[in-house]
């Protein structure tokens, strides 16, 4: 699993996030493997991306987010409403 993000990271990421939409959305079948492939190749393409998950409650959201976390070893850096944003650095992308 990565590293916890520091504050000022997490900020970041936050902001860059701000004006995207979501890339996937879960639908009645709730976080199945179709869904987490799909979050799977979205955070190897941007590293950084909204998933929109359909949930009963709040508990059940959170939950969802945690397993999709741990399944793609990304890190959440927000959760706005029945949306979280998840984050993964692509270790492929190279800053040259």
């Amino acid at each position: 699993m990565p590293v916890a993000l520091d504050k000022t990271t997490r900020l970041s990421l936050k902001k860059q996030a701000h004006h995207l939409k979501p890339i996937v959305q879960s639908g009645a079948a709730g976080l199945s493997d179709a869904v987490l492939a799909e979050i799977d190749r979205a955070l190897t393409d941007h590293e950084l991306v909204k998933v929109k998950l359909v949930a009963d409650d709040k508990a059940a959201f959170k939950a969802d987010v945690e397993q999709a976390c741990e399944a793609m070893d990304a890190v959440c850096v927000q959760q706005i409403g029945r949306t979280a944003t998840l984050y993964r650095p692509n270790p492929d992308k190279g800053d040259d």
